[in-house]
């Protein structure tokens, strides 16, 4: 089919609308607009983030469930060090303003903060050492320290957020909240509150310990820690089976290192056999 291009053009001598037939042609439709996400006001492209609330501690407070506690840990990733626990309960009628997770606070809101809700609170910390540690595994230190803090409050709570995917065996109920710290405002208290006694821990072994900077990294694997820990050997603040911390034992002490058996080596191995043969009896 071959269309008549004409058709789209207007002829010459046709007159142009008037202004008034302008004004009074229906508008395009607009796209509708859509709305950006929220900035952080003075600080460009940085979107915010909604803080944890007390939203969950309410609803659990109208039925009648009181106290309810929040409990985080702070030290699973380090090479060195203990992994510390805490647990709160919130008083809902003087809750600290600014309480976020930790790791969005800097450590300056976290020492003022440190102080409002242990004023405010009832707060209760537990420490897995590296002996725990290398017993038991990370994950399993972790949650006995996490029982421990929740079992040492001043008041025995009725329900228990946890942050993470892993319940604790705990006399009430618990549930466990996966990147709870920055949710629950309970247990966003609590992620201060290990982070807090945690790095003041890791000063005081670097008092014990010069040379590594625990003071500085409080024990993580930076740079400046797996040098040092290749250059003087771990310590006894160490955690033996994190990998950098078995490679720097095997270099400074390999005495300590055990061999590690070969299961497809074959041995050979000689046996002695006899046959005596009856001649009485009949073949």
């Amino acid at each position: 089919m071959i269309r008549d291009k004409s058709a789209k053009k207007p002829a010459k001598d046709a007159p142009k609308p008037s202004a008034a037939a302008k004004k009074a042609a229906p508008a395009k439709a607009k796209a509708p607009a859509v709305k950006a996400a929220p900035v952080l006001p003075g600080k460009k492209g940085i979107i915010a983030i909604a803080p944890p609330s007390f939203r969950r501690e309410r609803a659990l407070i109208k039925r009648g469930i009181w106290p309810v506690a929040g409990c985080d840990e702070a030290g699973r990733g380090p090479l060195a060090g203990p992994v510390v626990a805490a647990a709160v309960i919130l008083d809902p009628d003087r809750i600290p303003r600014g309480i976020d997770d930790s790791k969005r606070l800097t450590a300056e809101e976290r020492e003022r903060l440190f102080d409002k809700i242990c004023a405010t609170a009832q707060v209760s910390v537990a420490v897995a050492s590296p002996s725990r540690i290398d017993r038991d595994n990370i994950l399993r230190a972790s949650l006995w320290a996490l029982k421990r803090a929740v079992v040492a409050l001043p008041e025995q709570p009725r329900h228990v957020f946890v942050d993470g995917r892993d319940r604790l065996d705990t006399p009430c109920d618990c549930e466990a909240v996966i990147g709870g710290d920055g949710i629950v405002l309970s247990i966003a208290a609590a992620s201060i509150i290990a982070k807090v006694t945690r790095d003041r821990l890791m000063c005081a072994l670097a008092q014990d310990c010069p040379g590594y900077g625990f003071e500085q990294h409080k024990g993580y694997a930076v740079p400046e820690h797996l040098d040092a820990l290749d250059r003087l050997g771990p310590s006894i603040h160490h955690r033996s089976f994190f990998a950098p911390v078995a490679a720097a034992r095997a270099k400074h002490m390999p005495w300590t290192v055990e061999p590690v058996q070969d299961l497809f080596t074959v041995t050979e191995v000689q046996v002695e056999t006899s046959l005596e043969i009856d001649t009485s009896a009949n073949l």
